[in-house]
């Protein structure tokens, strides 16, 4: 099964999130988790066309930067 991971970052000034797929240029944002969910899910869909394998699995993977 083929996997595509997302690195998940909050915007703490701003508010919101950002999601980077690593290995792909596929990048979206949203302004609640539920909402960066979906965006990533149609992001995907786009990214890959009919003569493309998308991926089985989408991670996504929150990092957490504590000073």
């Amino acid at each position: 099964m083929s996997e595509i991971i997302f690195e998940v970052s909050e915007d703490e000034v701003d508010g919101g999130y950002s999601a980077n797929a690593l290995g792909y240029g596929i990048h979206t944002e949203g302004e609640t988790l539920e909402e960066l969910r979906q965006n990533v899910k149609e992001a995907v869909e786009c990214y890959f066309d009919e003569t493309m394998k998308r991926p089985g699995l989408i991670r996504l993977h929150l990092r957490c930067i504590h000073i």
